[in-house]
């Protein structure tokens, strides 16, 4: 269906010719209806039984996938939707929720909201967007995010109607099945012509305090996705997704929604909880074998996890390739995956202010662990010195710098344009707040965050929410949250304060005293560290690397204890800046005999297979340290 892309000189020769030469819709309602066209008997959506692969699903053809949507976008029509209107959504893995994806677009604006927020946050992304329809779970499928919806009633006077899905709908309340029933499905009443400008999304990002950044799609950006990510993964209706991803995020809405549905790929929905749900994880290989999946998406903590779930060869045969992002992917675990299961993974790069995948590893050429991969045909992905809201210069090969990007599906600005200055450069290039270094063969290395985020299994925590509730103590004089590494969830958060002086209280009583206050229970410390004295900048900034480096250290260090107790020898850690790695642990090993060497290596390696810091080792010979290996 798409040319192959090996190298960079294939991606040249595409972006020979202009991309409105390759896309063929200006919006993805369009997309949609020319997929129809296409494959109208093929199934769009399969919603399996939770977790149960022997189960009978629910499923929609395409044909029966877009009456939905166009009952949906007609629904929102008759109440009081226009095309700069907002429906704002909180639901689950479901039919219903990507009916409202498409359906809302086509009749205004989607904005998708994560219903694990406090009802603080909700409550303010809600009024950002300018929410005017909402669609939530009824009581009987999520008793807890309908009561966090009910809480902010009063809160929201611009929301003219709320629905809910699954079951009875609460007094005042609309039930959403009863209500698309009594709409046309065969057309957009409206007759609205969806321009390509046309703002088709609203995605919340990087805010757990104060005013969330609201991400603006517009239909072109969304649509030069389908493009875009269709030629990087070559998918089609021979290929189905078993998706897991939640809504909320640009990898399950647009990556594992509106790219595939726009290429007559079968969406199969194992659980409505997705990837939190454990069963359905428990589940998956035989989820895959059931239903002929071909592609595996999931962020690196889900690759890691499902390399431990039971498999029989005849589950993974359908299997095609594993996609993977939104953190970097620790290079074992990509080996790992490959070698048990025979198939390459693909990871790539990308952010919500992206729309989707600006870098992708070639799915034809060499996928190089631990690199986000080229940048994709027509977008422009640089490293550059950025200062003063422009860029200074670009950074030369395997030089670290700020990753920048330009292309069509890039956004334009923030909804509250407040935000633009942070990130949006002269020229149109967009600041991504990470740091990185583009190889001499054009692959890009992520080695840090300059934005500071901590990425818990793919969900990103403002460090501030925890530094800004540790201040409220009256012994804190500084504090700095940073991520600690996890084997499984990536980064866990923790927080390193420094008292006042002659103040002082005990770790675990402010790690209580935070708990009680913080508004995400994702970003509570798991650590609470104290410092005599904070690490600072030459202009007295908190030195937040020193900080990460530290919290490397710990880690590291613990993990080697037992095997060094066991074997007789002793090892210390040493963390730090390195040029081409961005962060290099430094492994010191004493007392370990030359034929011993091998099995001890191989053993360390397995031990910090499940991170994606680089790391050295360093033999100490006779009091002298000898050679270093990886």
């Amino acid at each position: 269906m798409y040319p192959e892309i090996a190298t960079q000189a294939d991606i040249a020769r595409l972006e020979e010719r202009p991309l409105s030469d390759y896309m063929r819709h200006e919006n993805i309602y369009q997309a949609l209806v020319a997929a129809v066209a296409e494959h109208g008997d093929r199934p769009a959506l399969i919603a399996a039984p939770k977790g149960d692969p022997e189960g009978e699903p629910t499923e929609f053809n395409y044909r029966a996938f877009l009456d939905l949507v166009h009952q949906t976008a007609n629904m929102l029509g008759r109440l009081g939707m226009g095309h700069k209107d907002v429906v704002s959504f909180l639901l689950p893995l479901c039919p219903e929720a990507y009916a409202v994806i498409f359906g809302g677009a086509a009749a205004g604006i989607v904005n998708a909201v994560n219903p694990f927020l406090e009802p603080w946050q909700i409550g303010r992304i809600l009024k950002a967007a300018g929410t005017k329809v909402l669609v939530v779970p009824s009581p009987a499928l999520d008793e807890a995010t309908w009561d966090k919806i009910a809480s902010l009633k009063d809160e929201l006077p611009d929301v003219v109607a709320v629905v809910t899905v699954g079951g009875p709908a609460p007094e005042g309340a609309l039930q959403f099945d009863e209500e698309v029933a009594k709409e046309p499905a065969d057309r957009l009443v409206s007759g609205r012509q969806i321009k390509s400008s046309d703002i088709a999304a609203y995605f919340h990002t990087g805010g757990t305090t104060g005013t969330p950044k609201l991400a603006q799609h517009t239909h072109h950006m969304q649509a030069s996705q389908i493009w875009t990510t269709g030629v990087a993964l070559d998918i089609g209706p021979g290929d189905a997704i078993l998706v897991g991803l939640p809504l909320f995020h640009i990898g399950g809405s647009v990556v594992g929604g509106v790219v595939p549905l726009s290429h007559g790929t079968t969406l199969v929905i194992g659980s409505p909880d997705g990837f939190r749900d454990v069963n359905f994880l428990r589940s998956y290989w035989r989820l895959v074998r059931r239903y002929g999946a071909s592609v595996v998406a999931g962020v690196p903590t889900v690759i890691g996890a499902l390399l431990n779930m039971p498999f029989e060869a005849e589950d993974v045969k359908t299997v095609r390739y594993a996609l993977t992002g939104g953190s970097p992917l620790p290079v074992e675990v990509g080996k790992a995956f490959t070698e048990t299961f025979g198939q390459t993974i693909i990871e790539g790069y990308g952010m919500t202010e992206t729309t989707s995948y600006v870098t992708m590893n070639p799915r034809n050429g060499e996928s190089r662990f631990g690199s986000a991969g080229l940048a994709l045909p027509h977008v422009d992905v640089k490293v550059a010195e950025v200062g003063d809201g422009r860029i200074k210069r670009f950074c030369e090969a395997d030089e670290i710098g700020n990753v920048v990007m330009r292309g069509d599906c890039i956004m334009s600005g923030y909804v509250q344009s407040q935000f633009d200055a942070e990130a949006i450069l002269v020229d149109g290039w967009l600041n991504s707040g990470d740091l990185g270094r583009l190889d001499t063969e054009g692959y890009l290395w992520i080695t840090g965050r300059s934005k500071d985020l901590i990425i818990r299994g793919g969900h990103n925590i403002d460090p501030s929410v925890i530094e800004e509730t540790v201040h409220q103590h009256p012994a804190v004089e500084m504090a700095a949250a940073v991520g600690r590494p996890d084997s499984y969830a990536g980064e866990i958060p923790i927080v390193y304060v420094q008292y006042r002086p002659g103040q002082s209280v005990e770790p675990e009583e402010l790690q209580a005293f935070v708990r009680e206050r913080i508004p995400e229970r994702a970003a509570n410390p798991a650590s609470v560290f104290v410092l005599d004295e904070m690490p600072l900048t030459g202009v007295g900034k908190i030195f937040k690397p020193a900080l990460r480096w530290d919290a490397t250290k710990r880690v590291f260090t613990g993990l080697m204890a037992p095997l060094a107790e066991a074997e007789g020898f002793t090892a210390t850690v040493d963390v730090g800046a390195h040029d081409s790695h961005g962060t290099l642990a430094t492994i010191t090993l004493a007392g370990v005999g030359d034929a011993d060497r091998p099995r001890v290596a191989g053993a360390v390696a397995t031990i910090l297979a499940p991170f994606a810091i680089h790391h050295e080792i360093a033999w100490v010979v006779s009091g002298r340290t000898k050679g270093s290996d990886n």
